[in-house]
């Protein structure tokens, strides 16, 4: 790399790594793995660098998913100090969400950057809603068991492919879950930082290996997963995740969430409208 190269590289470094500070904190803070901040950062920093558009969001999405590789399993390391993290869920979990990851690889292989886009900002706007007004929190669990059975293998198979289109680690759909079938808060938060690795793992190899060999990849890809991207933000995000875990632990979260959840709408209008046009 020549000096003129390393200067256009630097700012872009530095970028990510702001990106990373940021995710790694939201990753301990509220059981998420930091994509609804990787991908947005991702997408408008490649665009100011200059990537091809046609696979922007293809890379934004597989270097958020090996981010969180990181930022999810340094969370559940803390998580697990305070014995809080439900191993058997994670056990029991796994499989299915790893098939549906499988299925939204699938489709990722098979969409332009554009519908990607789309469905990421659509994915985004639901869970700022969610976020703003938790109409779909319940005050009373609808049971003191988690699912089993047909019911389990649904709701984790969409799990696992709906983070794997978004590249997320599916923290807020698993929180809502856990909560509703009697997890308390804190415990639901922990054990969700564990299936955001079960997520990202694969998720991430297939996205290497979806665009493996595309020739307008970004310096320093393999496939859609950037390592000079993903680098940058994991090592910021290892560091801020058990802030982000003390903070869940000892501040009420409810004004903060509403923040985020402003934040993910105002994020979904402007990459609906970067999609739509």
């Amino acid at each position: 790399m020549n000096m003129g190269d390393l200067a256009v590289q630097i700012p872009l470094v530095l970028a990510l790594m702001a990106a990373g500070l940021t995710a790694g904190f939201a990753a301990g803070l509220f059981g998420i793995g930091g994509g609804f901040v990787v991908v947005p950062a991702l997408i408008a920093v490649y665009h100011c660098f200059g990537v091809d558009p046609s696979v922007i969001t293809h890379v934004a999405v597989g270097t958020s998913l090996a981010t969180i590789i990181v930022t999810s399993l340094r969370s559940v390391q803390a998580h697990a100090a305070k014995g809080v993290v439900d191993f058997e869920i994670l056990k029991s979990w796994a499989p299915w969400i790893v098939l549906g990851v499988a299925g939204g690889l699938v489709l990722a292989g098979s969409v332009k950057g554009q519908v990607l886009v789309l469905v990421f900002a659509t994915g985004v706007f639901i869970m700022g809603l969610h976020f703003v007004f938790p109409i779909l929190e319940r005050k009373d669990p609808i049971a003191r068991d988690m699912p089993t059975g047909p019911l389990r293998a649904g709701l984790a198979t969409f799990l696992g492919g709906f983070s794997a289109l978004l590249g997320i680690g599916g923290g807020t759909i698993a929180i809502l879950v856990m909560t509703s079938y009697g997890r308390s808060i804190h415990r639901a938060v922990a054990t969700a930082a564990g299936l955001g690795a079960i997520i990202a793992i694969p998720g991430a190899i297939g996205f290497a290996i979806i665009g493996w060999g595309h020739a307008s990849l970004p310096m320093g890809s393999i496939g859609y997963i950037n390592i000079l991207g993903a680098v940058a933000i994991a090592a910021m995000s290892y560091f801020t995740a058990p802030l982000g875990v003390r903070a869940a632990h000892a501040l009420n979260a409810v004004m903060l969430k509403r923040a985020f959840g402003i934040y993910l709408l105002v994020t979904s209008a402007m990459m609906l409208h970067e999609g739509l046009s």
